[in-house]
């Protein structure tokens, strides 16, 4: 019945830092046809103000969405260096790397990296 994700909603306080945020702090794709989309390979990311629908603002939290990279320290580097503040150190699952972190609405998201099947 469900063939795929279609796009993931990103809630926040004021669209226009958020975008700033995924595009040129992450250097995510930016959707050519409206600014409050952006792209991490065939998933859309569209941000959203629950405010603009009367609904209260509240930053996803406990889900974070797992942004791949190739070389987490590098990435993790190259973020660190342009302002983000991850939480805690990287974790190895034994199966994968993650680094947690939050966009400045305080959305919940983690860098990824895989370097063993499950077994």
């Amino acid at each position: 019945m469900i063939s795929k994700l279609d796009f993931v909603g990103v809630p926040s306080q004021d669209w226009e830092r958020a975008r700033a945020f995924y595009v040129e702090t992450l250097g995510l794709r930016p959707d050519e046809h409206t600014k409050a989309e952006f792209w991490v390979g065939e998933t859309c990311f569209g941000i959203w103000e629950p405010a603009s629908f009367g609904m209260p603002f509240a930053p996803q939290k406990n889900a974070h969405l797992a942004l791949h990279v190739d070389d987490i320290a590098a990435a993790r580097s190259e973020l660190e260096d342009k302002g983000v503040a991850f939480a805690g150190e990287t974790m190895d699952t034994g199966v994968c790397r993650m680094a947690f972190f939050s966009d400045p609405d305080g959305n919940d998201l983690m860098l990824h990296s895989r370097y063993a099947p499950h077994e």
